[in-house]
């Protein structure tokens, strides 16, 4: 009872890494996508102290 661990291998424990499966065609640096929520936030604000 005391022995009772269950081995599973990686990908059946959750752990597969599918980043190096597909790769997509469509790649957008980490940096401009916080610019654009940093602009959104920005416009957001805007509007709503125009209103």
């Amino acid at each position: 009872m005391g022995n009772n661990k269950i081995s599973m291998p990686s990908s059946g424990g959750g752990l597969m890494r599918y980043f190096d499966d597909y790769k997509s065609k469509i790649q957008i640096k980490p940096t401009y996508i916080i610019i654009l929520v940093v602009i959104v936030i920005v416009v957001e604000l805007l509007i709503q102290k125009a209103l």
